[in-house]
């Protein structure tokens, strides 16, 4: 997989360019700050009139203005707006308003990989996805760092797409760590499985589901919440650290003895056929026409495993205990 870094990248590219950032959340507003402050001079942000983030981008110096307007007078359309939205706004709003020859930027290829986005054949579609949340890739750039970043171009009809999809992750901070080059569907279907079976649903369900063993046990319920949710950062950021191999070798032995016993019960032969249909299900599309089927709704089933979610015991269990910590400070 070809990787590049600040050398190999032209800042002059996405410096001359008028950038229209669509959106002003997480992602947007730090693609918005970073690219300034890497020298592009020219930055509009596209929000709907209602948007509560108009008020934040003014305050931070974006001119702000609706999404088509934006658009329209653009060299580089970045699209940083949640991926349920991707479809109506490029309809209504992007595509009548682009002009021949814009660059469309992605930080996630789910639209376009799945037919929500059928992008104008006259335009150049870049992905560019910085791999963390917004806040802290925009704290990393600020102190001097950089996140890596996967790269793709899906069109390319100027010739120039690649050399701009560089410079647009270059001005984002991502060539101080390194940018990955790689395709539209191999970002998005293994983001899709990741986030389902590790680091969203996996790791969650995971969680609880232990939590709740110690409890029905008869386990204190803050007993439990220590054992099974404080302690995995500690031991997720010595694995980042020092690998999942090095980190064993720093944990007790009776913590590594049980670790080669337990962990293939725990995610044994069902678990791991889970998973392969995880993945058949976000290639082949059910995932993405499950998600667009409840947005249309209202989203209805998004809405109800939000509320509870909050409303699970360790959430309450974590709540005291933060508090207590609080009060004790």
């Amino acid at each position: 997989m070809p990787v590049f870094h600040d050398r190999d990248c032209d800042l002059s590219l996405i410096r001359s360019r008028r950038v229209a950032v669509i959106g002003y959340g997480s992602q947007g507003r730090t693609h918005a700050l970073n690219l300034r402050d890497s020298g592009v001079a020219d930055i509009v942000v596209g929000l709907k009139a209602e948007s509560a983030t108009r008020d934040k981008a003014r305050a931070d110096g974006f001119a702000v203005m609706t999404a088509g307007e934006a658009a329209s007078g653009a060299d580089v359309v970045a699209v940083m707006v949640s991926d349920e939205g991707h479809r109506d706004l490029w309809r209504d709003d992007l595509a009548p308003a682009m002009k021949p020859g814009a660059a469309l930027v992605f930080a996630h290829g789910l639209s376009v990989r799945f037919g929500l986005v059928e992008p104008r054949p006259d335009i150049d579609v870049i992905l560019a996805s910085p791999k963390g949340i917004g806040p802290r890739i925009r704290d990393l750039y600020e102190e001097g760092q950089g996140v890596f970043c996967l790269f793709g171009v899906h069109q390319d009809v100027t010739g120039g797409a690649h050399a701009l999809g560089l410079s647009y992750a270059a001005a984002l901070g991502c060539g101080r760590r390194g940018i990955l080059q790689t395709t539209f569907a191999a970002e998005c279907e293994s983001d899709l499985f990741g986030e389902q079976v590790v680091l969203c649903g996996g790791v969650s369900e995971l969680v609880d589901r232990a939590f709740m063993t110690l409890v029905k046990a008869g386990y204190p319920a803050e007993v439990a919440w220590f054992e099974c949710f404080y302690e995995l950062k500690l031991v997720t950021d010595l694995m980042f650290e020092r690998g999942i191999a090095g980190a064993f070798g720093r944990i007790s032995n009776t913590a590594e003895y049980g670790a080669y016993l337990t962990g293939p019960r725990v995610i044994g032969e069902p678990a791991q056929a889970a998973m392969d249909q995880v993945l058949a299900d976000v290639r082949d599309g059910s995932f993405v026409r499950r998600l667009m089927a409840d947005y249309d709704a209202g989203s209805p089933d998004l809405l109800a495993h939000r509320r509870a979610l909050g409303e699970r015991l360790i959430e309450s269990a974590g709540a005291r205990l933060k508090a207590a910590a609080e009060k004790a400070g």
